[in-house]
């Protein structure tokens, strides 16, 4: 199946026109045109190889939203003209005690959107395309409350917050959580933390986010991570805390904001080691972890809950030919908050 997108070509990371190949639509795949494609920092990380891990060329994209075009023969949950989307995966193994418990994300066969190998043996390209095609299996209904273009982030960022808020039982009234970052994943964590219930607490290096944090996006608190007065004020007060940063950053003073029992839960991904301080740990059985987006079940349920409770990503959507200038400024953290590709309308072929 002939197909168009953006790929890097090398380690510079920049993108460009690239004509390439995806497979024929199998008995139980689907294939659907891109509509929407949000930009995510990883597509930074893998574009310049920064993880050491990626093969070129290039086509990034994981928060992919379009329309169905075609199923396989064997296909049960969708057909030709439902909304759909894929996240980070497209393929696991199917058969471990993950995938058995509908955590496909933690598979360590996992196939991810892009940069991967298929069962076939061709590499995986994302959503900065025309067309994707997918085993049903990683593909999500998208329902028609939700708008395509500011609910695409949600395929990761959404889940990526989503799924420890969860899994940590951050979910309930009462409790108290501390989101570090107010950036693509960051401001997506408070909008879910607060439809949950949830007391929420903005951690930022920037002051000038503190009226959007509260007026915009319904926060009950900011802090000021650089204000030692403001920490030191706000110690031992939050059951859990989603640190979404994904540059080198202190992880004491938000271990000391910390109760007792209380979760620190990485969801950044920077591409240096942090330093982790132990003795806090020990004396308050507080515990670090991380955790990566969500299997596919719960990745379906996030979608309906955030649909549920109007919950979009604050987006700039763009033209695909504007890519490597948001790649830019993302870097620079200058985008409120999310990018997003009309691949539709602005995906145009080169001759």
């Amino acid at each position: 199946m002939k197909a168009f997108g953006w790929a890097a070509r090398d380690s510079t990371g920049v993108l460009s026109p690239f004509h390439f190949s995806r497979r024929e639509n199998g008995e139980k795949d689907v294939t659907f045109k891109v509509l929407y494609c949000g930009v995510c920092h990883t597509d930074i990380h893998m574009a310049k190889n920064e993880w050491g891990n990626t093969t070129y060329p290039l086509v990034p994209g994981h928060e992919i939203v379009g329309v169905v075009t075609e199923v396989g023969s064997k296909v049960e949950k969708f057909k030709v003209g439902d909304k759909v989307g894929i996240g980070c995966l497209v393929g696991s193994c199917h058969s471990c005690d993950n995938c058995s418990n509908d955590l496909e994300n933690y598979c360590p066969n996992v196939i991810f959107t892009y940069g991967g190998v298929y069962h076939d043996g061709t590499p995986t390209q994302g959503g900065y395309s025309d067309v994707m095609v997918a085993d049903e299996h990683f593909i999500v209904h998208i329902p028609d409350t939700l708008p395509l273009d500011a609910g695409a982030p949600l395929l990761c960022a959404g889940i990526t917050v989503y799924s420890p808020l969860k899994y940590y039982g951050l979910d309930r009234p009462g409790v108290h959580v501390g989101i570090v970052g107010l950036g693509g994943l960051g401001h997506v964590a408070v909008k879910f933390a607060k439809a949950m219930g949830v007391k929420v607490t903005v951690i930022s290096t920037s002051p000038n986010k503190k009226k959007e944090a509260i007026e915009h996006l319904g926060a009950d608190s900011f802090l000021i991570s650089r204000d030692q007065d403001e920490m030191k004020a706000a110690m031992s007060t939050m059951d859990g805390i989603i640190d979404t940063v994904s540059a080198g950053h202190p992880l004491l003073p938000l271990i000391d904001l910390l109760k007792s029992h209380g979760k620190l839960i990485m969801v950044g991904a920077p591409d240096k080691p942090l330093e982790l301080p132990v003795l806090p740990l020990i004396f308050g059985r507080k515990v670090v972890v991380g955790s990566c987006i969500g299997g596919m079940k719960e990745t379906q349920e996030m979608i309906e809950f955030a649909a549920k409770h109007n919950i979009t990503a604050d987006v700039e959507v763009i033209p695909m030919d504007y890519v490597n200038t948001a790649l830019e400024r993302l870097v620079k953290a200058d985008v409120r908050y999310r990018f997003v590709i009309d691949i539709a309308n602005t995906l145009k072929p080169s001759s």
